[in-house]
């Protein structure tokens, strides 16, 4: 037996190109007695309930979530969970319930979002029935994107419209560290098959910019709104996310002047170290490198990507020269490459993208530049993080 009031309650995306409402999430709760709204996620977590008192809650739910849809702008889009569990027990033949109810409330299946919830399900059937609700116009969204290995595959099965990206998965890559690394990987991925990101649980200032960095489309969480049994106006936070983004394009503005700083800095670099190399100078006489504390080593290449010398690092003052990767050719890294294209000719300093040092496990950034008439090249590394 249920106890409470089945209804929705909808907790708004937010547009990041306008800060307007695009849509809503419709969420299961339940009203009690004494006014008080409880989530109906328990119920569904909770294997002892029965399949059919949990899929008619389900329905009675949806149905109040469409009833309500009338109520906003004609452009809103509603997001209905799905559970490919429910999904499997659709026979091949049968109508599906949930156009059905589309039907009856009289909403085009075009301002639908079919959010897929859960691991598990037949995959075969949950790609017909995906088939079906897009045949009639709707949309297809994965949930908590990136929990597991498995919602690869389901990318490829379903070709998805959307993503949301996995709540804890997110809220720990904000915080920096190699989940960081794993959610840009996992949003570049989408935007490469044409998918749009959602990021929710953006709850603090900090996820928004990290939801922002990964080019999210769409955001959604308590920094915003909570779930409500109303609806907020469209407007409602466009100045609050404008505020916001703006504050986060200034950091960005601020880590752009501090990148241009860098470049001119081991530019300086890049012209003492030539020279002491063409004149093929010892150790001692290395130039004082004291302004540059991000510094981590240099060496040199030939124009095909053989080490020809030492690494050379400084440690507590003095000068290392680390031999172990004379010979090694780094001709494939993606620094090196583009390096020979952008670098060969004009003889100008290049600059890689960040990437994790499989030696050291540092952030670092790769300089280059050829000289010697191109025919040899010197590299710098840079600790990312200390620049």
């Amino acid at each position: 037996m249920i106890d409470g009031q089945p209804l929705a309650c909808f907790q708004p995306f937010i547009d990041t190109a306008t800060g307007r409402i695009a849509g809503v999430e419709a969420l299961g709760r339940l009203r009690q007695e004494d006014g008080r709204l409880l989530s109906v996620g328990p119920l569904f977590a909770d294997p002892r309930r029965p399949a059919v008192e949990l899929r008619r809650l389900d329905r009675l739910i949806r149905g109040n979530a469409l009833s309500r849809l009338h109520q906003v702008p004609d452009d809103w889009f509603l997001s209905l969970n799905i559970s490919p569990r429910w999904i499997s027990r659709v026979r091949p033949e049968q109508p599906l319930p949930s156009l059905k109810q589309l039907q009856q409330h009289g909403i085009a299946p075009q301002r639908i979002v079919f959010e897929i919830t859960e691991l598990g399900g037949d995959s075969q059937r949950m790609s017909e029935v995906v088939a079906r609700y897009r045949q009639a116009g709707a949309r297809i969204a994965i949930d908590d994107f990136g929990a597991g290995y498995s919602q690869l595959d389901r990318v490829l099965a379903l070709q998805p419209d959307i993503l949301k990206l996995d709540m804890r998965l997110f809220q720990a890559a904000a915080r920096g560290g190699p989940s960081s690394d794993v959610v840009k990987a996992l949003a570049q991925m989408a935007e490469k098959t044409g998918c749009w990101i959602i990021a929710e649980g953006v709850e603090t200032e900090a996820e928004l910019s990290f939801a922002l960095e990964c080019g999210s489309r769409y955001v959604q969480g308590f920094l915003f709104a909570q779930a409500e049994e109303h609806f907020f106006r469209a407007d409602a936070f466009v100045d609050r996310f404008a505020e916001l983004r703006d504050r986060y394009v200034m950091q960005k503005v601020v880590d752009r002047e501090r990148w241009m700083h860098l470049r001119k800095q081991l530019s300086q670099l890049m012209q003492q170290l030539q020279v002491w190399a063409q004149n093929h100078a010892s150790l001692e006489q290395l130039p004082d490198v004291q302004a540059y504390p991000w510094l981590l080593r240099f060496y040199q290449c030939d124009r095909h990507g053989t080490q020809l010398t030492p690494n050379l690092e400084l440690s507590d003052g003095t000068w290392i020269a680390d031999a172990r990767y004379m010979g090694h050719n780094w001709s494939w890294r993606p620094y090196f490459y583009h390096l020979l294209a952008e670098g060969w000719h004009e003889r100008r300093l290049t600059l890689s993208n960040t990437y994790r040092d499989a030696t050291s496990n540092q952030y670092c950034l790769t300089a280059g530049q050829f000289f010697d008439d191109g025919q040899r090249l010197l590299l710098i590394d840079v600790d990312a993080v200390g620049f």
